[in-house]
Parts: C-alpha cells; structure tokens; sequence
C-alpha cells in the first residue's frame, strides 16, 4: 500500500528532526542519511507498510541501522 506523497513527505521531516536530534548531527547531515538508508527506502516503496509505523519507531530504525545505537 502506498502512502498519499504529502502525508509521507510530512512523516520524512519528522523522523529526519528527531534522528539528527537523537543522532547529534545536523539537520542537512540527518537528510542526506536519511534519504540513502535502507530505511527510507523500505517506507519509500511501500515494504510492509513502514509508512504506518510511528515515527519514534521508525527513528529507532533508523539509529540502529546507521550505527548510531546499538
């Protein structure tokens, strides 16, 4: 299932603020990560549904799989 492209561009700021926030890093550094994960691309093509977990969620994810927490 797919997303309506401006709800997910909403939920990408989001999970994009609270990353470089958890992360320490900036907001440009945050995006560019952001948008070359493995993460991003799962909820990009609609896998699973990732666009349907929480943004806390998917930030986690995100930490984990950018070696930012382990």
């Amino acid at each position: 299932m797919q997303a309506d492209p401006t709800i997910l561009q909403m939920k990408y700021a989001r999970i994009v603020k609270s990353f470089a926030e958890q992360a320490g890093i900036s907001y440009e550094e945050a995006l560019s990560k952001f948008y070359d994960s493995t993460t991003f691309e799962l909820i990009s093509n609609g896998v699973a549904d990732m666009h349907c977990f929480s943004d806390e969620y998917i930030t986690d994810e995100l930490l984990i799989e950018l070696g930012y927490k382990k």
